[in-house]
C-alpha cells in the first residue's frame, strides 16, 4: 500500500555537475539583478543562478508567473510550488553559474535512496543514538543497502508505471525475483536455504529482515497499483503451496515464481462470496477416472489476476460450508479467462475477474487435503494480513514526512505553515499514532520471530486482527489530515501532494483485503473473549 518517492539527484550531484561544466561562473546578486526584462531573465534557486529568458515562454505554469521573478532570488516561491526533482530536469540546461561567496543549501532527500533526516521519518532504531530490543546492526545495514538496491533497480521503472498505469513488465518481475527479494517476502524458513539476499546469509534472515523488505517495497513502489503488481500475489499465492503443496509442486512452482519467471496469485473471493469465505460457489468436481478435477466458477477482485500464470483457487467439493472447500493450484490453461476490473487505485495491480468454465487441473495440484482447504487458508492469513499492516505502516511513516516537510517550507500568511497551531496539533496526533502502529507491530513481529509457527496459528490470529483493524484506522486519521494540510494540492494528482493524493485514493484498499476492517474487529473480540478466565470478576 503505500507512497511512491522518485529520487532525483541531490544538491551534491548538482554540484558535481556545475563544477564540471563550462557554465561555473561566479556571480553577485547585483549582476542577476539586472537581468530582469523578457530579452534577458536570470532568477536564483539555492544559490545557483538560471538563465529562463527563452525558457520563460515554454514554462508548464504560464511565462509571467516565472518572469515576474527575473533578477530575483525565487527559491521561496520555487520551493511553495515544485519539488527538488524539478531541478533534476532543468539545471543542467538552465544553470549559468552560482553567486560568489554563498554555499548552496544541501538538499536532505528521501528521494536519492538515503535514509531520511526528517524527525518521525524513520523507525526509532535508524534514528542517532537509538536502540531497539529487536533489531542488529544486520538489521541496520539491510535496510540501507535495500532501499540504495530499489533506488538504482527499479525506480524508474516504477515511475513509469505510475505515469502509464501498464502492468509490470516480465523483465521487471525478473529483475526483483533474481535479487532474491520474493524470496524474501516470504521471510524465514526452507525457501531461503542457500540464499543471500543483499549480504544476509538466508539461514540468518529472520521476521524482522521481512519486515523490513515490506516496508521499503510500499516505500520504492509506492504508488498502491505499482506495489500491488510487483508480488503482492505472490506474497498471499504461493505460501500454500509451499507449506500445503507436493514435493514437485514446491520446487517446481516455488522455483519459477521466487526467480519471477512465472507469476501467481490467491483466488479466494467471488462475487457471491469475499470475507464470507464458507459461502465459495466454484465447483471442482472429479473426472471418473479419479485423475482430474473440473472446475467451474467464478472469481472476483484477484490481485495480479490478469497477467498470472497460476491461481491458488478456493473451490467447492464437498458440501455446504467450510468443511466442503478445498484449495488447488490452477494453471492459466483452456477454459480460464480472465478480464481487467478497474479499480480507484490504478492498472498496475491487475485486479481480475476470473471465469473458469470446465477447467481440467490434475488431481495432484490439490493442496492439503480434499474438502480441507479452509484450514490451508486460514493457516495463510496471519501473515497476508501482517504484510498488509507492515505496509499501511510504511505509508502512514511516508505521508507523516511529506506532511512535515510542508509545513516547514510553505509560507501562509507572511509565515511558515508550522506556525499554526492547528498544524502542529494535526501533526502531533499522525506522530503518535505512526509510532504507536509501529511499536506493536514490532512487538507482533517479535512473536512471529520467537513463537513455533503452529503455536502462531492460534495465538496470533486475534492480535494481528486488532492490528489490522487499528492499522486501518490511523491510516484514515492520518490520511484525512494530511489532505488537509496540503490543502488542494492533496486532492491534486501530480505536483508537491502527488504522494498525498494517491495514497488517499487507495486508503480503502487496507480495510477491504485481507478481511474488512469490521470483520477483523469481530474477530479479535470473540477470539480474546474465548480466553477469558471464567473467575474474573469487577
Amino acid at each position: 500500500f503505500f507512497l511512491f518517492f522518485p529520487m532525483p539527484v541531490n544538491s551534491a550531484r548538482i554540484e558535481a555537475d556545475y563544477r564540471s561544466t563550462a557554465q561555473g561562473v561566479q556571480l553577485t546578486r547585483e549582476e542577476v539583478a539586472k537581468h530582469n526584462t523578457p530579452e534577458s531573465s536570470w532568477i536564483i534557486i539555492n544559490n545557483y543562478v538560471y538563465d529562463i529568458t527563452d525558457f520563460a515562454e515554454l514554462h508548464p505554469g504560464g511565462e509571467q508567473i516565472i518572469r515576474q521573478y527575473a533578477g530575483q532570488d525565487a527559491t521561496e516561491t520555487f520551493y511553495d510550488l515544485h519539488r527538488h526533482k524539478v531541478l533534476d530536469k532543468y539545471h543542467p540546461r538552465l544553470c549559468i553559474g552560482k553567486l560568489s561567496n554563498e554555499t548552496p543549501v544541501e538538499i536532505s532527500h528521501t528521494e536519492n535512496g538515503k535514509l531520511s533526516d526528517v524527525p518521525y521519518s524513520e523507525p526509532t532504531f535508524w534514528r542517532d543514538g537509538w536502540t531497539s530490543p529487536y533489531y542488529t546492526e544486520s538489521h541496520r545495514q539491510f535496510r540501507k543497502d535495500l532501499r540504495q538496491w530499489f533506488h538504482e533497480n527499479i525506480r524508474e521503472e516504477c515511475l513509469e508505471l505510475v505515469r502509464s498505469e501498464a502492468y509490470p513488465s516480465l523483465e521487471l518481475n525478473q529483475k526483483v525475483g533474481r535479487a532474491g527479494l520474493y524470496a524474501a517476502r516470504l521471510g524465514p524458513g526452507p525457501h531461503m536455504k542457500g540464499r543471500n539476499i543483499l549480504g544476509v546469509p538466508g539461514e540468518k534472515f529472520d521476521q524482522f529482515h521481512e519486515l523490513i523488505t515490506h516496508e521499503e517495497f510500499a516505500r520504492v513502489c509506492g504508488d498502491p497499483a505499482v506495489q500491488d503488481g510487483l508480488g503482492s500475489g505472490l506474497v498471499i499465492g504461493l505460501p500454500p503451496v509451499l507449506l500445503f503443496g507436493s514435493d514437485e509442486l514446491k520446487q517446481r512452482v516455488g522455483r519459477e515464481c521466487f526467480d519471477g519467471d512465472k507469476r501467481i496469485c490467491l483466488a479466494i473471493s467471488e462475487p457471491f462470496a469475499g470475507s464470507d469465505v464458507a459461502n465459495i460457489k466454484a465447483t471442482a468436481t472429479k473426472t471418473p477416472d479419479g485423475k482430474h478435477y473440473i472446475v467451474s466458477g467464478l472469481k472476483k477482485w484477484i490481485t495480479n489476476g490478469t497477467f498470472c500464470d497460476y491461481f491458488v483457487t478456493a473451490v467447492r467439493t464437498g458440501g455446504k460450508g467450510i468443511g466442503g472447500i478445498s484449495l488447488l493450484l490452477i494453471e492459466r490453461s483452456e477454459g480460464l479467462e480472465t478480464k481487467h476490473i478497474a479499480t480507484s487505485y490504478g492498472k498496475s495491480g491487475g485486479t481480475a475477474y476470473v471465469v473458469m468454465e470446465n477447467v481440467k487441473v490434475p488431481v495432484e495440484n490439490l493442496l492439503g487435503s480434499e474438502n480441507g482447504g479452509f484450514q490451508c487458508i486460514m493457516a495463510n492469513f496471519n501473515h497476508e494480513r501482517w504484510v498488509i499492516i507492515a505496509c499501511l505502516s510504511s505509508g502512514c511513516r511516508a505521508i507523516t514526512e511529506e506532511c512535515f516537510k510542508w509545513a516547514m517550507q510553505r509560507k501562509v500568511f507572511g509565515k511558515p505553515l508550522i506556525n499554526q497551531p492547528v498544524i502542529r496539533q494535526k501533526l502531533a496526533a499522525m506522530i503518535g499514532q505512526q509510532e504507536a502502529l509501529h511499536c506493536w507491530l514490532e512487538s507482533i513481529t517479535h512473536q512471529m520471530n520467537t513463537m513455533p509457527h503452529e503455536q502462531q496459528f492460534f495465538q496470533l490470529g486475534g492480535p494481528i486482527a486488532l492490528l489490522k483493524h487499528f492499522s486501518t484506522r490511523v491510516s484514515y486519521r492520518i490520511s484525512d489530515d494530511a489532505v488537509q494540510i496540503f490543502g488542494g494540492r492533496g486532492i491534486t494528482k501530480g505536483g508537491m501532494g502527488a504522494y498525498v493524493e494517491q495514497f488517499q485514493r487507495a486508503i480503502k484498499y487496507g480495510a477491504i483485503l485481507g478481511g474488512s476492517e469490521e470483520v477483523m474487529a469481530d474477530l479479535g473480540v470473540r477470539l480474546a473473549s474465548r480466553g477469558f478466565p471464567a473467575d474474573a470478576r469487577l
